[in-house]
C-alpha cells in the first residue's frame, strides 16, 4: 500500500511557516533527536540557559533521551538499572528515564511525531485549527506543550480519574480540558468526545495517538536506536539483548521493539498491561490504577505480529511499590538490605506504569529463566512527581507506611513476583489479538478492513511506515529553510 507524504495545502503550509517565523521556531529533524550531537552547536549552547520546562521554542530540541539534568545541555543517555537486590532475578533490568523530557514524560516525543509531519505538509492550519490531544495521561500534556509553543488553540481530553497533578498542569496551560467518564481503561469515551467535537466544528483537528503512525515512528526511530546505543554501552562481554518490555498504551513505545528486532535475534518483546483489565491476555475488560497506559482495545498502530508475550500486572503491586520507592520508611528498609543509597535515591524516577514495566520484566526473566548474560530494556515513562497526590491518598486510606509495611511489600510484590498472568504468544494468539482491532477501528472508527488485513498479511506494510523518516526529515529541512530563523 502506497504511503507517501506530499504537501497537501500550500496555503496552510505558508500560514504555518509564518507562525513559526513569528514565534522563532525551528523544527528539529528526527535525525537530530535520534543523534542529539547533530543539533547545531549554537542551539546546544543556548539550551543551557533555557529551563527544560519553559515554554521556549528551543525545548523542541530537547525531545530526546539525552538531556543533561545538571547543566541543561546534551549529555549521556538517561537510564537507570534496577539491581538484582531489588528485582530478585539474575538478568539485568534497565530502563530509559523519561523524567528529563519537557513536561517530565517521554510522551512529548509521540506528540511531536504526530504534529511535525502535519505542519510541514500543510495538513494543519495554525490560524484555524484547534489541536485536539486525546489521551490517558501524558500524551495530552505533551501535545499541549507543543501547541503552546506554536500559539495554537489546544484541547486536552483525558479520563476524569487521572491524577490531580495532570489536571492541575493542564488547566493552567490548555484552552479546553475535557474529563471523560472513567479511568485510564475508558478509551472509547475519549473517542466519543473527539467525535462530538468534530461534529460541532471542523476546526477541531484530532491528533489521535492510538491511530497516528507518527507516534510509533518516533519511538521506532528514536527510542529504538537509543536502546541499541545504551545496550552497546552497558553490556559486558557476551551479554545479549534478550527482552524489551513496554506497556501497550497507545502502542507507540512498544514500536521500539520493531527496531530492536533488527539487531537482536534473541529478543522477546513483551506487552505489559494491568491484570484488572487484561485485554491482550484474556480479551478482558475493567478499570485499574496503572495510570496512563490505556486499554480495552488494541491500538491501530500496534504491530501485533512483533509481540512475543503479554504480562498482566496487579495494580495493587504497582501502588504498593510506589509507596516503597518514595516513602522515607521504604527507603530506610531498602538501605537496611544493603542497597546502595545512590540507587534508592533514584527510585522516585519511576512512576506507576514504570513500576509496572519493572514487574513485567521480572516476570519475563523468571518465565524464560534468564541469567547474568541476559539484559532486559524497558521504559520509565514518567516519575513519581506525577503521583504525589496518590501517595497522600494512600496514606489517608491505609495509614502511615511503616517499616513492617515495607518488608511485606518487598517480599510480596518483588521477591514473590511469579510467572502467573504471563503468556507466551503463539501465531494464532497474536492473530486473535490483532483481530480485536476490527471492532474498535473498522466498526466504530471507520477504518478500512483491507488495511486491517494488510497490517497482518502484507510484510511491507510496517516496513513502509517505519522507513518514512528520511522523507519527513527532508520536508522538515525545507520547512526550516522557509522559516529562516537565525
Amino acid at each position: 500500500m502506497n504511503w507517501k507524504w506530499n504537501i497537501e495545502n500550500e496555503d496552510f503550509l505558508k500560514k504555518t511557516v509564518e507562525r513559526c517565523k513569528e514565534k522563532k521556531i525551528l523544527l528539529p529533524t528526527f535525525s537530530q533527536l535520534k543523534h542529539p550531537d547533530k543539533i547545531p552547536n549554537n542551539i546546544q549552547d543556548e539550551l543551557k540557559n533555557v529551563d527544560i520546562q519553559a515554554l521556549h521554542p528551543l525545548n523542541l530540541f530537547r525531545i530526546n533521551w539525552r538531556n543533561n539534568p545538571t547543566n541543561g545541555g546534551i549529555g549521556d543517555i538517561n537510564y537507570l538499572e534496577i539491581p538484582k537486590e531489588i528485582t530478585g532475578v539474575k538478568a539485568r533490568i534497565v530502563g530509559l528515564v523519561g523524567k528529563h523530557f519537557p513536561t517530565g514524560a517521554h510522551k512529548v516525543g509521540a506528540t511531536y511525531g504526530c504534529l511535525a509531519p502535519y505542519m510541514v505538509t500543510g495538513r494543519f492550519n495554525p490560524d484555524y485549527h484547534k489541536a485536539v490531544w486525546p489521551s490517558t495521561g501524558n500524551y495530552c500534556r505533551g501535545g499541549v506543550f507543543n501547541s503552546n509553543l506554536l500559539g495554537v488553540h489546544s484541547v486536552a481530553i483525558l479520563p476524569e480519574e487521572m491524577s490531580k497533578e495532570r489536571f492541575d498542569w493542564l488547566r493552567e496551560r490548555t484552552d479546553e480540558v475535557y474529563a471523560t467518564p472513567g479511568c485510564e481503561s475508558n478509551v472509547k469515551e475519549i473517542y466519543d468526545k473527539c467525535h462530538e467535537l468534530v461534529a460541532q466544528s471542523d476546526k477541531y483537528l484530532i491528533f489521535n495517538q492510538f491511530d497516528q503512525f507518527g507516534n510509533s515512528i518516533w519511538h521506532y526511530e528514536i527510542t529504538g536506536y537509543t536502546i541499541e546505543k545504551l545496550f552497546n554501552q552497558i553490556k559486558n562481554g557476551t551479554q545479549r539483548l534478550s527482552g524489551y518490555v513496554s506497556a501497550t498504551g497507545s502502542a507507540g513505545t512498544i514500536a521500539a521493539g520493531d527496531y530492536l528486532r533488527n539487531i537482536s535475534k534473541d529478543l522477546k518483546v513483551v506487552a505489559s498491561e494491568a491484570l484488572q483489565c487484561p485485554t491482550l491476555l484474556n480479551n478482558g475488560f475493567g478499570g485499574h490504577r496503572i495510570e496512563g497506559i490505556g486499554d480495552k482495545h488494541v491500538p491501530w498502530v500496534h504491530n501485533v505480529r512483533n509481540t512475543d508475550a503479554v504480562a498482566a500486572i496487579d495494580d495493587e503491586d504497582a501502588m504498593r511499590l510506589l509507596r516503597l520507592f518514595n516513602d522515607k520508611e521504604g527507603h530506610e528498609y531498602l538501605a537496611s538490605l544493603g542497597i546502595e543509597k545512590s540507587v534508592i535515591e533514584k527510585l522516585p524516577l519511576l512512576g506507576i506504569s514504570s513500576i509496572s514495566n519493572v514487574l513485567s520484566a521480572i516476570k519475563l526473566a523468571k518465565y524464560f529463566e534468564y541469567n547474568e548474560n541476559d539484559v532486559i530494556l524497558t521504559i520509565f515513562t514518567d516519575s513519581a512527581d506525577m503521583y504525589l497526590s496518590r501517595l497522600e491518598e494512600m496514606d489517608i486510606a491505609k495509614g502511615k507506611f511503616t517499616s513492617l509495611d515495607a518488608s511485606k511489600v518487598f517480599e510480596s510484590s518483588l521477591m514473590r513476583q511469579g510467572v502467573d498472568y504471563f503468556k507466551e504468544l503463539t501465531y494464532y494468539d497474536k492473530k486473535a489479538i490483532h483481530n480485536l482491532k476490527y471492532f474498535t477501528w473498522v466498526e466504530q472508527q471507520g477504518k478500512d478492513v483491507s488495511e486491517l488485513n494488510a497490517q497482518w498479511y502484507d510484510e511491507n506494510y510496517w516496513k513502509e511506515r517505519f522507513s518514512v523518516v528520511p522523507e519527513w526529515d527532508k520536508l522538515i529541512g525545507d520547512f526550516n529553510s522557509m522559516v529562516a530563523v537565525k
